[in-house]
């Protein structure tokens, strides 16, 4: 496999893979790794206390030497480690079981950190918060370059995923070249929705993501009628779902195909495939606002897209890692195979050819992120070049 593999267990070799695509660097993420490898062999979960302070002690150090560049008036250079700083304070965070000591102080810590990097590196993202039904949903813009108004792409969270590595992905970046502006969401379940409101994973995604285009249809940059949508790892349920039920989405693609997750939570209870996170099953309650793992079954139940594709009928995408660990690539095949009304469907499985084997391009998210940005240029009426 590509994935670079330092630890015994894929779980913390995921955290490791997650930073070093999201901008981390190597010789700090060794530095941070060397001391705790022995804590890995015990098992995903156990360990993670001592993997959230030594990632908090390098966060803490880029900080610190972030402020002495603000000091100095180097304020890109101080914006460049703050980036990383809080970086690894949420992957540190995402390790950690709900509720474990010290987990709230990091998050509100990395939160702080990253807001602080926006503006010392005059980034092109803003922080906006999305009226829901209950709550908000707290989301970063990021701008298309040239002159307006530009198409649109609403970008959200897998299970576990948070807007800031959703910005890191770099396809933002990616979008914004090719003239589009793109919406990176915490929509609930994840990242402050879940974390500061306590809102639940929804699995009828339109009913968010019908409010992500009611905010978008307000923006003077913005064109209504060119409006996508995509999602990574679980988002590749989220995603499908909105673009299925919401007409006013011109274009989607997925990041994973997700197509019926309810099944792989059977799958998991039998220890078939991989966990995305430590802690799997209490994260999992507490994503669903569950009372008990009977309570979060019956919640799962509709995270299933069978029957549901055919409500699909503008251009879609289907990703897939070939030799993804998590989701069996089975379910790109059943996602593309039920998008019978799209007027332009595609599956592209990313291979050892290229890259981007495993889930969501862990090994490598380039691929990915290049051909779907290229998807949206040609759907949306971007630039390709």
């Amino acid at each position: 496999m590509a994935l670079f593999e330092y630890f015994p267990n894929y779980i913390w070799n995921l955290s490791v893979a997650i930073a070093l695509e999201s901008g981390g660097r190597i010789g700090e993420i060794v530095d941070m790794c060397q001391p705790i490898r022995d804590a890995a062999a015990s098992g995903s979960d156990a360990g993670t206390p001592q993997f959230m302070a030594k990632w908090v002690e390098m966060g803490d150090k880029l900080i610190g030497l972030a402020d002495e560049d603000e000091a100095a008036g180097r304020g890109f250079s101080a914006s460049d480690k703050l980036e990383r700083a809080s970086l690894y304070l949420l992957v540190a965070e995402r390790m950690q079981g709900h509720g474990h000591p010290g987990r709230e102080e990091t998050y509100a810590r990395a939160l702080d950190t990253f807001a602080r990097s926006t503006r010392l590196g005059s980034i092109n993202r803003e922080r906006v918060e999305i009226p829901l039904t209950t709550g908000t949903m707290p989301a970063l813009y990021t701008r298309a370059e040239g002159p307006g108004p530009h198409p649109v792409v609403v970008y959200c969270n897998g299970l576990d995923s948070c807007k800031e590595l959703l910005y890191w992905s770099r396809l933002p970046e990616a979008l914004a070249k090719r003239g589009i502006s793109t919406l990176c969401v915490d929509q609930p379940g994840t990242g402050e929705a879940l974390r500061l409101q306590n809102l639940p994973v929804d699995p009828h995604s339109e009913n968010w993501a019908s409010k992500a285009i009611d905010w978008l249809e307000t923006q003077p940059d913005v064109d209504p009628k060119r409006i996508g949508m995509t999602g990574i790892s679980l988002g590749g349920h989220f995603a499908p779902r909105a673009v299925a039920y919401e007409p006013r989405f011109a274009s989607g693609a997925c990041w994973g195909a997700n197509h019926n997750w309810a099944e792989v939570q059977q799958k998991r209870l039998k220890r078939e495939g991989e966990n995305p996170v430590p802690h799997y099953w209490a994260h999992v309650i507490w994503a669903f606002g569950a009372k008990d793992m009977d309570d979060f079954l019956a919640k799962a139940q509709d995270m299933n897209l069978n029957g549901h594709m055919g409500g699909v009928r503008v251009p879609f995408l289907v990703t897939h890692g070939a030799k993804d660990r998590q989701i069996s690539v089975d379910y790109a095949q059943d996602c593309y195979d039920q998008l019978i009304n799209s007027p332009r469907r595609e599956l592209k499985l990313f291979t050892d050819r290229e890259g981007g084997v495993e889930h969501v391009g862990a090994d490598n998210m380039s691929f990915g992120r290049d051909y779907i940005a290229d998807w949206f240029a040609d759907t949306l009426g971007g630039k390709l070049s």
